[in-house]
Protein backbone atom coordinates (compact mmCIF):
# COMPACT_ATOMS: atom_id res chain seq x y z
CA UNK A 1 0.00 0.00 0.00
CA UNK A 2 0.91 3.52 -0.76
CA UNK A 3 1.40 5.94 2.44
CA UNK A 4 -0.31 8.86 1.58
CA UNK A 5 -0.21 12.21 3.82
CA UNK A 6 -3.04 13.01 6.08
CA UNK A 7 -5.02 16.41 4.53
CA UNK A 8 -4.03 19.90 5.87
CA UNK A 9 -6.02 20.52 9.57
CA UNK A 10 -6.73 16.20 9.83
CA UNK A 11 -7.23 14.90 13.31
CA UNK A 12 -7.11 19.28 14.60
CA UNK A 13 -9.55 22.72 14.37
CA UNK A 14 -9.16 23.72 11.00
CA UNK A 15 -9.51 27.55 11.28
CA UNK A 16 -9.37 28.29 7.51
CA UNK A 17 -13.02 26.30 7.28
CA UNK A 18 -14.79 28.69 9.67
CA UNK A 19 -14.54 31.85 7.27
CA UNK A 20 -16.82 30.03 4.66
CA UNK A 21 -19.14 29.34 7.38
CA UNK A 22 -21.69 32.47 7.20
CA UNK A 23 -22.95 32.69 10.81
CA UNK A 24 -19.75 32.80 11.78
CA UNK A 25 -18.56 35.95 9.22
CA UNK A 26 -21.89 37.30 10.17
CA UNK A 27 -20.93 37.15 13.83
CA UNK A 28 -17.26 38.94 13.21
CA UNK A 29 -18.60 41.33 11.05
CA UNK A 30 -20.92 42.81 13.62
CA UNK A 31 -18.28 42.70 16.59
CA UNK A 32 -16.40 44.80 13.88
CA UNK A 33 -18.91 47.22 13.85
CA UNK A 34 -19.39 47.34 17.42
CA UNK A 35 -15.55 47.85 18.12
CA UNK A 36 -15.55 50.69 15.48
CA UNK A 37 -18.46 52.20 16.67
CA UNK A 38 -17.18 52.05 20.19
CA UNK A 39 -13.44 53.63 19.09
CA UNK A 40 -15.46 56.33 17.15
CA UNK A 41 -17.35 57.48 20.07
CA UNK A 42 -14.77 57.53 22.28
CA UNK A 43 -12.75 59.63 19.93
CA UNK A 44 -15.68 62.13 20.21
CA UNK A 45 -15.44 61.65 23.91
CA UNK A 46 -12.24 62.56 24.34
CA UNK A 47 -11.71 65.38 21.59
CA UNK A 48 -15.12 66.85 23.30
CA UNK A 49 -13.54 66.60 26.81
CA UNK A 50 -10.46 68.50 25.70
CA UNK A 51 -11.93 71.22 23.97
CA UNK A 52 -13.90 71.77 27.33
CA UNK A 53 -10.94 72.10 28.97
CA UNK A 54 -9.23 74.44 26.61
CA UNK A 55 -12.16 76.52 27.15
CA UNK A 56 -11.99 76.28 31.12
CA UNK A 57 -15.22 74.25 31.01
CA UNK A 58 -15.97 71.18 32.37
CA UNK A 59 -18.69 68.70 31.24
CA UNK A 60 -21.48 67.70 33.16
CA UNK A 61 -25.13 69.02 34.57
CA UNK A 62 -23.74 70.92 37.96
CA UNK A 63 -24.89 74.13 36.57
CA UNK A 64 -28.72 73.13 36.45
CA UNK A 65 -28.49 74.06 39.99
CA UNK A 66 -27.08 77.27 39.60
CA UNK A 67 -29.24 80.60 39.14
CA UNK A 68 -30.89 81.42 36.19
CA UNK A 69 -31.09 85.38 36.22
CA UNK A 70 -34.00 85.50 33.62
CA UNK A 71 -37.93 85.53 33.71
CA UNK A 72 -40.16 83.62 31.88
CA UNK A 73 -43.56 85.12 31.11
CA UNK A 74 -45.52 82.18 30.86
CA UNK A 75 -45.06 79.62 33.09
CA UNK A 76 -47.46 77.02 34.42
CA UNK A 77 -45.52 76.47 37.78
CA UNK A 78 -43.64 78.63 40.47
CA UNK A 79 -40.43 80.53 39.11
CA UNK A 80 -38.55 83.58 39.71
CA UNK A 81 -35.24 85.07 38.11
CA UNK A 82 -33.47 83.93 41.10
CA UNK A 83 -34.96 79.71 40.10
CA UNK A 84 -32.45 77.62 38.99
CA UNK A 85 -31.46 76.55 35.21
CA UNK A 86 -33.21 73.29 35.75
CA UNK A 87 -36.29 75.01 37.50
CA UNK A 88 -36.55 77.42 33.79
CA UNK A 89 -35.83 73.86 31.42
CA UNK A 90 -39.19 72.46 33.69
CA UNK A 91 -41.46 75.53 33.30
CA UNK A 92 -40.19 75.86 29.60
CA UNK A 93 -40.71 71.96 29.18
CA UNK A 94 -44.22 72.02 30.39
CA UNK A 95 -45.06 75.17 28.12
CA UNK A 96 -44.05 72.84 25.11
CA UNK A 97 -46.50 70.07 26.46
CA UNK A 98 -49.41 72.76 27.09
CA UNK A 99 -48.97 73.68 23.80
CA UNK A 100 -48.67 70.02 22.36
CA UNK A 101 -52.01 69.05 24.20
CA UNK A 102 -53.84 72.21 23.26
CA UNK A 103 -52.94 71.84 19.27
CA UNK A 104 -53.42 68.39 19.56
CA UNK A 105 -56.49 68.36 20.54
CA UNK A 106 -57.54 71.01 18.37
CA UNK A 107 -56.32 69.76 15.45
CA UNK A 108 -57.84 66.66 15.83
CA UNK A 109 -61.29 68.51 16.26
CA UNK A 110 -60.46 71.02 12.79
CA UNK A 111 -59.15 67.46 10.75
CA UNK A 112 -62.48 65.44 11.43
CA UNK A 113 -64.93 67.99 10.90
CA UNK A 114 -62.95 69.43 7.63
CA UNK A 115 -62.40 65.66 6.43
CA UNK A 116 -66.35 64.90 6.70
CA UNK A 117 -66.89 68.32 4.89
CA UNK A 118 -64.56 68.23 2.38
CA UNK A 119 -66.68 65.00 1.30
CA UNK A 120 -69.58 66.90 1.72
CA UNK A 121 -72.69 66.85 -1.42
CA UNK A 122 -72.56 70.88 -1.02
CA UNK A 123 -70.35 71.79 -3.60
CA UNK A 124 -69.38 75.13 -2.51
CA UNK A 125 -68.63 73.93 1.09
CA UNK A 126 -66.35 70.94 0.06
CA UNK A 127 -64.64 73.15 -2.48
CA UNK A 128 -64.18 75.92 0.39
CA UNK A 129 -62.55 73.24 2.56
CA UNK A 130 -60.67 71.99 -0.41
CA UNK A 131 -59.23 75.43 -0.97
CA UNK A 132 -58.15 75.77 2.99
CA UNK A 133 -56.77 72.91 2.82
CA UNK A 134 -54.34 73.08 -0.08
CA UNK A 135 -53.02 76.59 0.94
CA UNK A 136 -52.45 75.33 4.56
CA UNK A 137 -50.28 72.35 4.20
CA UNK A 138 -48.46 74.42 1.25
CA UNK A 139 -47.41 77.29 3.10
CA UNK A 140 -44.58 76.52 5.49
CA UNK A 141 -45.95 76.33 9.40
CA UNK A 142 -43.36 78.96 10.56
CA UNK A 143 -44.71 81.56 8.24
CA UNK A 144 -48.29 80.78 9.74
CA UNK A 145 -46.93 80.86 13.14
CA UNK A 146 -45.21 84.25 12.03
CA UNK A 147 -48.84 85.60 10.22
CA UNK A 148 -51.22 84.69 13.39
CA UNK A 149 -48.30 85.92 15.70
CA UNK A 150 -48.77 89.36 13.56
CA UNK A 151 -52.55 89.07 14.25
CA UNK A 152 -52.45 88.80 17.70
CA UNK A 153 -50.46 92.20 18.23
CA UNK A 154 -52.32 94.07 15.16
CA UNK A 155 -55.49 93.38 18.25
CA UNK A 156 -55.90 97.24 20.02
CA UNK A 157 -54.33 98.28 23.09
CA UNK A 158 -55.29 97.43 26.75
CA UNK A 159 -57.58 100.27 27.35
CA UNK A 160 -59.71 99.49 24.21
CA UNK A 161 -59.26 96.10 24.54
CA UNK A 162 -62.73 93.87 22.92
CA UNK A 163 -64.14 91.74 24.98
CA UNK A 164 -66.76 89.02 24.87
CA UNK A 165 -69.65 89.55 27.56
CA UNK A 166 -67.42 91.65 30.34
CA UNK A 167 -65.57 87.98 30.71
CA UNK A 168 -63.12 87.45 28.00
CA UNK A 169 -60.52 90.38 26.96
CA UNK A 170 -58.42 90.29 23.27
CA UNK A 171 -55.86 92.74 23.15
CA UNK A 172 -52.46 92.95 21.66
CA UNK A 173 -51.15 91.64 25.24
CA UNK A 174 -53.11 88.33 24.49
CA UNK A 175 -55.95 86.79 25.85
CA UNK A 176 -57.83 87.53 29.58
CA UNK A 177 -59.76 84.71 31.19
CA UNK A 178 -61.32 84.04 34.21
CA UNK A 179 -59.34 82.44 37.02
CA UNK A 180 -60.72 79.96 38.81
CA UNK A 181 -60.51 79.74 42.46
CA UNK A 182 -60.61 76.46 44.25
CA UNK A 183 -62.31 76.47 47.59
CA UNK A 184 -62.13 73.72 50.56
CA UNK A 185 -64.41 70.69 49.05
CA UNK A 186 -63.65 71.58 45.25
CA UNK A 187 -61.30 68.53 45.13
CA UNK A 188 -64.24 66.35 45.83
CA UNK A 189 -65.72 67.82 42.76
CA UNK A 190 -62.65 67.34 40.45
CA UNK A 191 -63.24 63.54 41.66
CA UNK A 192 -66.77 63.31 41.04
CA UNK A 193 -66.00 64.27 37.31
CA UNK A 194 -63.85 61.30 36.94
CA UNK A 195 -65.66 59.11 39.09
CA UNK A 196 -69.12 60.85 36.34
CA UNK A 197 -66.20 59.30 33.50
CA UNK A 198 -66.09 56.09 35.01
CA UNK A 199 -69.48 55.18 35.26
CA UNK A 200 -69.82 56.70 31.91
CA UNK A 201 -67.50 54.42 30.01
CA UNK A 202 -69.24 51.55 32.65
CA UNK A 203 -72.66 51.97 31.19
CA UNK A 204 -71.17 51.92 27.84
CA UNK A 205 -69.73 49.03 28.30
CA UNK A 206 -73.08 47.49 29.85
CA UNK A 207 -75.29 49.27 26.96
CA UNK A 208 -72.69 47.00 24.46
CA UNK A 209 -73.67 43.88 25.97
CA UNK A 210 -77.33 44.57 26.02
CA UNK A 211 -77.33 45.15 22.80
CA UNK A 212 -75.92 42.06 21.87
CA UNK A 213 -77.61 39.84 23.95
CA UNK A 214 -81.22 41.41 23.07
CA UNK A 215 -80.91 43.56 20.52
CA UNK A 216 -82.02 46.99 22.17
CA UNK A 217 -80.20 49.93 21.87
CA UNK A 218 -79.97 52.49 24.54
CA UNK A 219 -78.94 56.65 24.86
CA UNK A 220 -75.40 55.82 25.88
CA UNK A 221 -74.30 59.47 24.43
CA UNK A 222 -76.90 61.70 26.20
CA UNK A 223 -76.72 59.07 29.64
CA UNK A 224 -73.22 59.36 29.78
CA UNK A 225 -73.05 62.85 29.33
CA UNK A 226 -75.82 63.48 32.05
CA UNK A 227 -73.52 60.98 34.22
CA UNK A 228 -69.98 63.14 33.53
CA UNK A 229 -72.16 66.70 34.07
CA UNK A 230 -74.91 65.47 36.62
CA UNK A 231 -72.62 63.73 39.20
CA UNK A 232 -70.37 66.74 39.79
CA UNK A 233 -72.83 69.11 39.80
CA UNK A 234 -75.16 67.49 42.25
CA UNK A 235 -72.18 67.50 44.62
CA UNK A 236 -71.17 70.97 43.65
CA UNK A 237 -74.59 72.06 45.02
CA UNK A 238 -74.39 70.03 47.71
CA UNK A 239 -70.96 71.49 48.96
CA UNK A 240 -72.40 74.93 48.90
CA UNK A 241 -70.49 75.75 45.51
CA UNK A 242 -67.06 75.61 46.55
CA UNK A 243 -65.42 77.12 43.56
CA UNK A 244 -65.50 80.94 42.59
CA UNK A 245 -63.97 82.71 39.51
CA UNK A 246 -61.35 85.74 39.65
CA UNK A 247 -63.42 87.50 36.64
CA UNK A 248 -61.15 89.87 34.63
CA UNK A 249 -62.45 93.55 35.14
CA UNK A 250 -61.12 96.67 32.74
CA UNK A 251 -59.86 99.39 34.32
CA UNK A 252 -58.38 102.68 33.38
CA UNK A 253 -55.20 101.36 32.03
CA UNK A 254 -55.04 97.81 32.74
CA UNK A 255 -57.24 94.65 33.20
CA UNK A 256 -56.79 93.35 36.70
CA UNK A 257 -58.27 89.68 37.55
CA UNK A 258 -58.52 86.83 35.71
CA UNK A 259 -55.50 84.75 33.90
CA UNK A 260 -53.94 86.14 30.92
CA UNK A 261 -52.93 84.24 27.96
CA UNK A 262 -49.72 85.16 26.23
CA UNK A 263 -50.29 86.12 22.23
CA UNK A 264 -46.99 84.14 21.33
CA UNK A 265 -49.13 81.19 23.14
CA UNK A 266 -52.42 82.00 21.06
CA UNK A 267 -50.31 82.59 17.42
CA UNK A 268 -48.19 78.98 18.05
CA UNK A 269 -51.47 77.33 19.16
CA UNK A 270 -53.44 78.27 16.23
CA UNK A 271 -51.04 77.75 13.68
CA UNK A 272 -49.98 74.32 14.98
CA UNK A 273 -53.51 73.48 15.21
CA UNK A 274 -54.81 74.60 11.76
CA UNK A 275 -51.42 72.86 9.65
CA UNK A 276 -51.43 69.93 11.12
CA UNK A 277 -55.43 69.68 11.40
CA UNK A 278 -55.30 70.16 7.44
CA UNK A 279 -52.78 67.27 7.08
CA UNK A 280 -55.64 65.35 9.24
CA UNK A 281 -58.66 66.55 7.19
CA UNK A 282 -56.91 64.74 4.14
CA UNK A 283 -56.12 61.41 6.13
CA UNK A 284 -59.96 61.29 7.47
CA UNK A 285 -60.89 61.77 4.29
CA UNK A 286 -58.71 59.38 3.04
CA UNK A 287 -59.92 56.97 5.82
CA UNK A 288 -63.70 57.53 4.98
CA UNK A 289 -63.32 56.51 1.06
CA UNK A 290 -61.26 53.10 2.47
CA UNK A 291 -64.82 51.91 3.67
CA UNK A 292 -66.47 49.98 1.01
CA UNK A 293 -69.38 52.29 0.01
CA UNK A 294 -71.84 49.41 -0.42
CA UNK A 295 -71.85 49.59 3.75
CA UNK A 296 -73.11 53.25 3.15
CA UNK A 297 -75.30 51.95 0.89
CA UNK A 298 -76.65 49.12 2.42
CA UNK A 299 -77.67 51.64 5.88
CA UNK A 300 -78.83 53.89 3.80
CA UNK A 301 -81.36 51.56 2.39
CA UNK A 302 -82.48 50.30 6.08
CA UNK A 303 -83.37 53.98 6.23
CA UNK A 304 -80.98 54.96 8.49
CA UNK A 305 -79.54 58.46 8.75
CA UNK A 306 -76.51 60.21 7.19
CA UNK A 307 -75.52 61.11 10.38
CA UNK A 308 -76.30 58.01 12.21
CA UNK A 309 -74.35 55.94 9.35
CA UNK A 310 -71.39 58.14 9.59
CA UNK A 311 -70.84 57.99 12.96
CA UNK A 312 -72.00 54.15 13.61
CA UNK A 313 -71.13 52.65 10.86
CA UNK A 314 -68.38 54.61 8.42
CA UNK A 315 -65.81 56.42 10.86
CA UNK A 316 -65.24 53.27 13.27
CA UNK A 317 -64.06 51.37 10.24
CA UNK A 318 -62.34 54.18 8.85
CA UNK A 319 -60.22 54.89 12.09
CA UNK A 320 -58.40 51.84 11.74
CA UNK A 321 -56.87 53.35 8.37
CA UNK A 322 -57.06 57.05 10.30
CA UNK A 323 -54.72 56.20 13.58
CA UNK A 324 -51.50 55.30 12.22
CA UNK A 325 -50.85 58.52 9.67
CA UNK A 326 -52.38 60.29 12.26
CA UNK A 327 -49.53 59.40 15.73
CA UNK A 328 -47.25 60.46 12.69
CA UNK A 329 -49.18 63.94 12.51
CA UNK A 330 -49.78 64.31 16.33
CA UNK A 331 -45.43 63.51 16.66
CA UNK A 332 -45.02 66.22 13.97
CA UNK A 333 -47.26 69.20 15.72
CA UNK A 334 -45.19 68.44 18.94
CA UNK A 335 -41.91 68.83 16.95
CA UNK A 336 -42.69 71.52 15.43
CA UNK A 337 -43.61 73.25 18.71
CA UNK A 338 -39.48 74.19 19.04
CA UNK A 339 -40.56 76.86 16.23
CA UNK A 340 -41.74 78.95 18.79
CA UNK A 341 -37.87 80.38 19.61
CA UNK A 342 -38.91 82.80 16.42
CA UNK A 343 -41.64 84.67 18.11
CA UNK A 344 -40.37 84.51 21.59
CA UNK A 345 -42.65 81.85 22.96
CA UNK A 346 -40.30 80.70 26.19
CA UNK A 347 -40.87 77.02 25.40
CA UNK A 348 -37.92 74.18 26.00
CA UNK A 349 -36.11 75.26 23.31
CA UNK A 350 -36.61 79.13 24.08
CA UNK A 351 -35.26 79.01 27.72
CA UNK A 352 -32.80 76.18 27.05
CA UNK A 353 -31.23 78.60 24.15
CA UNK A 354 -31.06 81.37 26.72
CA UNK A 355 -29.49 78.65 29.61
CA UNK A 356 -26.82 77.59 26.80
CA UNK A 357 -25.89 81.23 26.20
CA UNK A 358 -25.19 82.21 29.66
CA UNK A 359 -23.28 79.14 30.73
CA UNK A 360 -21.81 77.85 27.59
CA UNK A 361 -23.04 74.21 28.13
CA UNK A 362 -23.85 73.38 25.16
CA UNK A 363 -23.67 69.84 24.55
CA UNK A 364 -25.64 69.53 28.26
CA UNK A 365 -28.40 71.27 26.59
CA UNK A 366 -29.05 69.77 23.71
CA UNK A 367 -28.66 66.41 25.29
CA UNK A 368 -31.45 67.42 27.39
CA UNK A 369 -33.61 68.94 24.33
CA UNK A 370 -33.34 65.06 22.68
CA UNK A 371 -34.18 63.68 26.04
CA UNK A 372 -37.11 65.18 26.28
CA UNK A 373 -38.39 65.00 22.60
CA UNK A 374 -38.02 61.62 22.44
CA UNK A 375 -39.64 61.10 25.64
CA UNK A 376 -42.88 63.08 24.57
CA UNK A 377 -42.80 61.36 21.27
CA UNK A 378 -42.70 57.78 22.89
CA UNK A 379 -45.42 58.26 24.96
CA UNK A 380 -47.18 59.81 22.47
CA UNK A 381 -46.89 57.17 20.08
CA UNK A 382 -47.58 54.43 23.01
CA UNK A 383 -50.47 55.68 23.61
CA UNK A 384 -51.82 55.85 20.03
CA UNK A 385 -50.54 52.17 19.54
CA UNK A 386 -53.07 51.11 22.29
CA UNK A 387 -55.59 52.91 21.04
CA UNK A 388 -55.31 51.52 17.69
CA UNK A 389 -54.80 47.93 18.44
CA UNK A 390 -57.90 48.23 20.53
CA UNK A 391 -59.79 49.46 17.84
CA UNK A 392 -58.67 47.01 15.34
CA UNK A 393 -60.02 43.98 13.86
CA UNK A 394 -60.69 41.13 16.35
CA UNK A 395 -60.00 37.57 14.14
CA UNK A 396 -61.83 35.02 14.52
Amino acid sequence: MIDRAPPVGSGGFDVSRLWTDERFRGVVFQVALVLGLAAFAAFIVVNTIANYEEAGLSFGYGFLFDTANFDINQRLTEYASTSTYGQALVVGALNTILVAVMGIGFATVIGFVTGVLRLSNNFLVSRIVAVWVEFTRNVPVLLQIIFWWLIMLALPKVRASVSIGETVFFNNRGVRLPSPILEDGSAIVLAMVLVGIVAAFALKRWAKRRQDATGQTFPVGWSGLGLVLGIPLVVFFALGQPLDFDMPVQKRFNLQGGVSITPELVALWLALSTYTGAFISEIVRSGILAVSKGQTEAAGALGLRRNLIMRQIVLPQALRVIVPPMTSQYLNLTKNSSLAVAIGYQDIVSVGDTTLNQSGQAIEVISIYMAFYLALSLITSSFMNWYNRRIALVER
